[in-house]
């Protein structure tokens, strides 16, 4: 209803009720005025009654002092008679009818409850459908002209899915460009990738582009509890999208609907089978729907029905993967234009700081420097707020409040530092940016990595990935003759690896190149199912063996190094403790006072020109801190650097 008419109805209704109220209080000022009837008659009597006016069984009496009052009389018919016989003044008056407003609310008042209250059911029963009956009308959303409108500018680190996508803008600027020549432009274009990788924002942008209508709406939609519902508001869906062609028509997670039909759970579900069927029909040629883009989104490809991604329906599969370090920097710098930045913000470096993050992950990062710069009132963001922004998202808030005793916090400024020093000497190793004793999360301590994205992972660095995971535990038991539990995560990420390097990779000499990643068990039904290995009993003790041998050489070779170069170990902790954060550059410049004229190996970063010498070193990159046990949160925690993912942190064991 237009709001107009709404404001109407309420003053409409406002003014009848103070009517109605004025009525009734005029009535009962009136009734306090009221006499008895035998009062009324000892007037008359003594002749103090000086007129009178008679409506119905209502009389209103004037006294000889012109005051007025109201008797309600019985049928007296020796009344008037009475009254001439005393000289009374006797008026007539026909008896008092209700206002017709009065007449129309007690009639119609009850029927008219009766019908706004079966609306008002009927609406719920809808869920909000806004019109009797109107199930099988399609609930997608047009993009009004009055949003924020999004183009190929506003979306980045995906330049190749852009660039596939262009085409689809061409031909909705300029159809005849492609059918002159008989070509066909895709009516389906079906947007895969992990979540967050910016599926729905690239949709928008393609309409923003073209400017043309986007109506959007969500798989999950289609699906109700009566068949065939689905399928009608598949049919008015693709009728809008005829009415406003050329337009784009986003369903986002297709996987809802366009599940495998006959296949596993909810293979016979009629309903969802019917709207696929629907889908696919509208979709298939039977109507010319020129002009008609749709484009759908799911990160689930392997669970749709092939007959979506056959040629002429969904033909055109766009892969809208996780961004490389390029696009993390193009990605963080879109989202930078919307907040003031300060001069030494690098994103280079904040890119390199966060593999593994999607473009959601990034637009979370900025929002959260911004609410940490909004809180320690400063005009712009720094780097320091980006650094802590995104130890935030990692590892959670800075326990501030915990209580660590100082034998604990002198053990994890060790562990820390055992992991940073054999990475720093090994060559081959990602560079160390930041090594904090600050608990965040479950982890007491973390060390940072700036990781180098590669394609492929070779021994030599896999074998350095082990020793540095070690470095932490082997730090604690050269210092203090013991072991703690703050290592577990360390151990854990450290076995798998080697693991990975024995039975998958085939880098063992023993073995030979083979694989022996065979999965032994299965998870079906919530049971476990054991397979017969394919390989024999000895060779599963070479396999052990291997594993062994390989975990226990890189534990003795981070062993060496801490060893030949405890004075630097010392040192480091010391500074940790007294410190708390040791970013890379310091770590540096520390080995070097302790150790003059050591020729430190080359990392990556260091091949690279910083792009400004008066920024500080910023702690941004990083590897995944590892989590000692819940119940001793007391212990410290160490890290285990995992490959280019720094954001899964294990959970404690």
């Amino acid at each position: 209803m237009n709001p107009f008419y709404k404001n109407l109805a309420l003053w409409l209704v406002i003014t009848l009720m103070m009517v109605m109220l004025y009525n009734l209080f005029n009535q009962q000022q009136l009734a306090q005025n009221d006499i008895s009837y035998s009062e009324f008659l000892a007037m008359v009597e003594a002749d103090r009654v000086s007129e009178v006016t008679i409506q119905g069984q209502e009389i209103r009496v004037t006294d000889l002092n012109r005051s007025q009052f109201k008797v309600y009389a019985p049928q007296d018919p020796a009344l008037i008679q009475r009254l001439k016989d005393k000289g009374v003044t006797i008026n007539a008056k026909p008896p008092a009818e209700s206002p017709w407003y009065m007449s129309v609310l007690v009639s119609w008042f009850p029927m008219i409850v009766l019908i706004g209250v079966w609306i008002f059911f009927m609406r719920q029963m809808q869920s909000g459908g806004g019109k009797a009956m109107s199930f099988g009308k399609s609930r997608a959303r047009l993009l009004s002209d009055q949003q924020e409108k999004v183009t190929f500018e506003d979306v980045a680190g995906i330049d190749e899915a852009k660039e596939e996508l262009g085409e689809i803008v061409e031909f909705l600027k300029d159809p005849k460009k492609f059918t002159r020549l008989g070509g066909r432009i895709p009516k389906g274009v079906l947007l895969m990738g992990p979540p967050g990788t910016g599926k729905t924002l690239l949709a928008r942008a393609i309409a923003g582009e073209a400017s043309v209508p986007f109506f959007s709406i969500s798989g999950s939609d289609f699906v109700e509890m009566f068949v065939g519902v689905g399928a009608s508001r598949v049919r008015d869906l693709f009728v809008q999208g005829k009415k406003n062609a050329p337009c784009i028509i986003f369903i986002d997670e297709i996987d809802a609907v366009g599940r495998h039909r006959g296949a596993g759970l909810g293979g016979g579900h009629d309903e969802r089978e019917q709207t696929l069927n629907q889908l696919l029909v509208e979709m298939d040629g039977f109507e010319s729907n020129e002009g008609v883009i749709l484009i759908s989104a799911t990160n689930r490809p392997d669970v749709l029905d092939p007959a979506l991604l056959r040629p002429g329906r969904f033909d055109r599969q766009v892969m809208v993967s996780l961004p490389d370090i390029k696009g993390r920097e193009k990605i963080l710098r879109v989202h930078m234009k919307r907040t003031p930045i300060a001069s030494d913000v690098n994103p280079v470096v904040l890119a390199k700081g966060t593999p593994g993050f999607s473009g959601a992950d990034l637009e979370n990062l900025v929002n959260e420097a911004a609410l940490l710069a909004a809180k320690r009132d400063k005009e712009r963001l720094d780097m320091m707020d980006f650094e802590d922004s995104k130890d935030k998202v990692y590892m959670g808030l800075e326990r501030k409040s915990k209580v660590i005793r100082e034998d604990d916090r002198l053990t994890t400024a060790y562990h820390e530092g055992g992991h940073a020093l054999v990475a720093r000497l090994i060559p081959g190793t990602d560079t160390v940016n930041k090594i904090t004793i600050i608990p965040r999360g479950r982890a007491a301590g973390i060390t940072w990595f700036l990781p180098e994205e590669r394609d492929f992972r070779y021994k030599d660095q896999l074998e350095a990935e082990l020793a540095i995971a070690f470095g932490g535990r082997v730090a604690e038991e050269i210092v203090f003759n013991r072991i703690s539990t703050g290592a577990s995560n360390d151990i854990k990420k450290a076995t798998e690896l080697a693991q990975q390097m024995i039975r998958s990779w085939g880098m063992s000499e023993a073995l030979g190149p083979l694989s022996f990643a065979k999965d032994e068990e299965q998870i079906f039904l919530g049971r476990e199912i054991s397979q017969h290995r394919d390989y024999s009993e000895e060779t599963a003790k070479k396999i052990d063996a291997e594993i062994n041998k390989l975990v226990i050489r890189s534990y003795e070779r981070a062993k060496s190094v801490l060893t030949e170069h405890i004075d630097v170990l010392h040192k480091l902790a010391e500074q940790l403790v007294e410190k708390e954060t040791i970013l890379g550059a310091e770590l540096d410049e520390l080995i070097r006072q302790v150790r003059p004229g050591i020729q430190l190996p080359e990392k990556p970063a260091d091949k690279e020109e910083p792009p400004d010498d008066s920024a500080p070193p910023a702690p941004e990159a990083s590897e995944a801190a590892a989590d000692g046990t819940a119940d001793q949160a007391d212990e410290p925690h160490g890290d285990a650097p995992q490959e280019n993912d720094p954001g899964k942190n294990t959970e404690p064991q």
